[in-house]
């Protein structure tokens, strides 16, 4: 019971054993990985010790054995036939020199091997050299199979061994070293002095790695109780802080959300603002229409008024939605002729408006083979007529020549609008693109107004917005001489 409940008071601590256990694995892991790099360098080391040490040595002791030889033979006359005496003590001390030499660590074999006119024999013992030296009859030629590796390989370097009297070390796959010794009697080289050694370093090695592994083992072991102490004290010294900071992380995700829910509404309201602004001039226009309505003019004013009126039930809608669904905006159910909307939009809205109509030309250069686009119209009203609006209130000028000109390239299906002004253009600065590619004027609350209004910097943003989402892109520039460029391209499906 008393177990339980401290289990259940230490769950409650932000730092849990799970944290330990992942730091202390990940630990262990790293751990693993340094002792076996330390194990293949100490590996690596031993090895390239071992080849040193193994050719110094049986080099040195090849060496003197073939100068202990050289020396003994120097010490009779064999032109002079040895009494059986004498013979037998030169038989022995040849022996003795061969089997000390045996009797080293790690030496597997010894001979000589001599040449007498074209033979060559392989000695073994004191009586097979004092034999080659008496000119007696010796067996061990090289038909001894025992050693037929050896000899291709003696027969491998005997030139060499002639011409540069130097000692050879060769060492093979299976790691032994083969040592041959020029071997030198009173000027003549009759041959050479071969000595195998495989030495044996494991017990060496394996001691190494065993006190490695200790160490890892040990250095492990205190990592583990360094974390464990560290978690009991910290765990009991960030409880409180832990639940101060809970507390304040809800209630800044109070304050987010109502941050969010803030400048949602406010986006909202803002373009309540925009769109109202928007109806308020339409309703004007439909209101002189309805007061102007005779039977001449009834189809005229029918036409218009149908378009002005669906284009407020469009602002309306829009009123309702931050975000409208796509298949309100672009869908195959609609098919727009963008040339009559642009006329309709010059011709019925901004032409209307007497206080502009005396100092703005309009003019139209149309491509008659434009196709159409399946985009509701007066989401294209609400894309066009930002742009035109720019145009007329920053060209800087009292007589504004605006030119919509509309494209179709048939090579790559592509449509463009371009709408060209001769006014003053758009500081650089808003033609300037953010990290996302954008150019600033697009960006929301930037405007191009000299004294920015509370509703600044809205237009041009929608317009981009509204592009975006039927799949169109717009992009702006200033014109060589004077003016700027608004360009809607449109990819046709």
């Amino acid at each position: 019971m008393y177990f339980q409940k401290y289990f259940e008071k230490f769950k409650t601590y932000h730092f849990e054993f799970k944290h330990l256990t992942v730091l202390f694995f990940f630990l262990l892991f790293f751990q693993i990985i340094v002792s076996l790099i330390n194990k293949s360098s100490i590996t690596s080391f031993l090895s390239s010790t071992k080849d040193w040490y193994q050719k110094d040595a049986i080099e040195r002791i090849a060496n003197l054995t073939a100068t202990s030889l050289e020396l003994t033979m120097e010490s009779f006359n064999v032109n002079v036939q040895p009494s059986e005496e004498e013979s037998s003590r030169i038989i022995q001390s040849f022996n003795i020199i061969f089997s000390q030499q045996m009797l080293q660590h790690n030496i597997e074999e010894l001979c000589i091997f001599a040449f007498k006119g074209d033979s060559l024999y392989i000695i073994r013992d004191g009586k097979g050299l004092f034999a080659f030296l008496i000119d007696k009859k010796n067996d061990q030629t090289e038909m001894d199979r025992g050693h037929l590796s050896t000899i291709l390989l003696y027969k491998k370097l005997q030139n060499k061994l002639s011409n540069e009297e130097q000692i050879i070390s060769i060492s093979d796959s299976l790691n032994n070293l083969h040592v041959f010794v020029p071997f030198v009697i009173r000027g003549e080289q009759l041959g050479a002095v071969y000595m195998k050694n495989t030495p044996n370093f494991s017990s060496f090695s394996d001691q190494l790695i065993a006190n490695q592994n200790e160490s890892t083992i040990i250095y492990i072991s205190l990592i583990l109780l360094g974390f464990i102490s560290m978690y009991f004290i910290s765990s009991y010294s960030v409880k409180e802080r832990d639940e101060v900071q809970n507390k304040l992380l809800a209630e800044h995700e109070e304050n987010l959300k109502k941050q969010f829910n803030y400048e949602k509404e406010l986006a909202f309201t803002k373009r309540i603002y925009h769109t109202h602004h928007k109806a308020e001039k339409i309703m004007g226009f439909i209101k002189e229409d309805l007061n102007k309505l005779n039977t001449d003019n009834i189809d005229t004013i029918n036409y218009r008024v149908t378009k002005y009126s669906n284009f407020i039930s469009r602002v309306i809608y829009d009123m309702k939605w931050f975000d409208p669904p796509v298949q309100t905006i672009r869908g195959p159910m609609y098919n727009t002729n963008l040339n009559e909307v642009l006329k309709f939009i010059v011709e019925n809205i901004f032409l209307r408006v007497s206080r502009i109509s005396d100092k703005i030309k309009f003019n139209f250069v149309i491509d008659s083979e434009l196709p159409e686009v399946h985009v509701n119209e007066f989401v294209i009203w609400e894309l066009f007529e930002p742009l035109i609006q720019n145009a007329i209130e920053h060209g800087g000028s009292d007589n504004i020549i605006i030119l919509i000109k509309t494209y179709y390239d048939k090579v790559t299906n592509a449509s463009t609008v371009h709408i060209i002004d001769n006014g003053k253009g758009i500081d650089e600065r808003l033609l300037l693109k953010n990290a996302d590619g954008i150019e600033n004027i697009f960006l929301e609350n930037i405007s191009t107004k000299s004294n920015t209004v509370k509703e600044g910097g809205y237009g041009c943003y929608i317009a981009y917005q509204i592009a975006r989402r039927c799949g169109w892109k717009l992009n702006v520039s200033n014109n060589i001489e004077s003016g700027a460029t608004f360009i809607v391209s449109i990819k046709n499906n």
